[in-house]
């Protein structure tokens, strides 16, 4: 079975394509710092697909570690890159972890695999859109200057892979451009988990319901929008990983685009940070306390991504809902109600 390298494999997404991984006969291999995540989560992964998966602590930005790594590990045959600090609000007030962190880990990687045939998976953004023109998006959209210094280090990041993959002849890239990741495995046993209060809108709409949060707020309210929110395209993070697991698929068989490409991956639709509130009510049968306020800084209005290309060139496509998304991630929240983690 081929071996894949997953950094930032027991994050939220991370630990949900590592499933995946298993699921389509390969062995992945985790590498994570556990900056914003748990090691508990190995546990709960093992709890699912029956294995603990292998894992190394150590953190990216570290050249020596990587070094050592890349040594100890010659039979790595593919590598999905997932380490990051990822949140837009947070990027904004800390502009320079940002791009120390995603900077500086990836280009360590990809200089201490150079030397080896790789087949690469990038964790990109539909933030590299900025504001879009037209809508839905698609991949062949302007990539706008970022919004925030989050969605910049996605561009940089995207434009190193892309120069590198034409300069190396050992590197096949598959950026994956993904929308907004929310939901939880069916099993309740793994899902978002963020530390400290959440940057994202599902886990902060599932602690205000379960009482861990006393109120949610909407950020801006007077948006040009169906009714003045945010509108995003939300996709279920079981879809997100299975894409992940195409996408080293098509590599695998060689991608007749090139040695480096670009997917949007969501489902094609968005909803309104208050339709989400809705839809999550619905499903759960929980009143949300919540109001809207000022508008934040770094935030997109509307955004939701054309999957035409990722349904022709992937062979993928979403196919749960957002009464799936919802459902999974308030079931995933009472099992931690009653089952910590960290």
């Amino acid at each position: 079975m081929s071996k894949i390298l997953v950094t930032g494999g027991t994050g939220y997404i991370g630990s949900h394509t590592v499933v995946e991984l298993h699921h389509a006969g390969y062995t992945p291999i985790i590498i994570d710092n556990l900056s914003n995540s748990n090691l508990q989560i190995l546990d709960q992964i093992e709890k699912i697909i029956g294995v603990k998966p292998e894992f190394h602590q150590f953190d990216l930005c570290d050249e020596a570690k990587v070094l050592e790594f890349v040594k100890n590990n010659t039979d790595i045959q593919g590598i999905i890159h997932f380490a990051a600090s990822k949140a837009v609000g947070e990027s904004v007030e800390k502009p320079l972890k940002y791009y120390r962190n995603n900077m500086f880990s990836l280009i360590n990687l990809l200089q201490a695999y150079q030397g080896k045939k790789i087949d690469f998976v990038f964790s990109s953004s539909c933030t590299v859109y900025g504001e879009p023109d037209v809508l839905p998006v698609t991949e062949a959209a302007p990539v706008k200057k970022a919004t925030s210094p989050y969605g910049n280090t996605k561009q940089i990041a995207e434009e190193i892979l892309a120069e590198t993959a034409e300069a190396n002849a050992n590197y096949q890239v598959i950026a994956l451009r993904y929308f907004n990741p929310v939901g939880a495995h069916e099993s309740a046993l793994i899902g978002e988990l963020p530390l400290g209060v959440p940057q994202n809108l599902l886990p902060f709409i599932t602690q205000t319901a379960i009482g861990k949060r006393e109120k949610l707020t909407v950020f801006g309210g007077d948006y040009d929008t169906v009714d003045g929110s945010c509108v995003r395209d939300y996709i279920h993070v079981v879809d997100l990983a299975k894409a992940h697991v195409a996408a080293i698929r098509l590599l695998e068989k060689g991608n007749p685009n090139g040695k480096y490409d670009v997917f949007n991956i969501g489902t094609g639709k968005g909803y309104s940070v208050l339709e989400a509130i809705a839809a999550f009510e619905k499903a759960s049968g929980q009143k949300l306390n919540y109001s809207v306020g000022p508008r934040r800084e770094g935030d997109v209005v509307q955004v939701w991504g054309d999957v035409n290309k990722s349904a022709s060139g992937l062979g993928w496509q979403a196919s749960l809902g957002i009464d799936d998304m919802m459902s999974s991630a308030w079931a995933w929240e009472k099992y931690l109600s009653e089952n910590p983690i960290g």
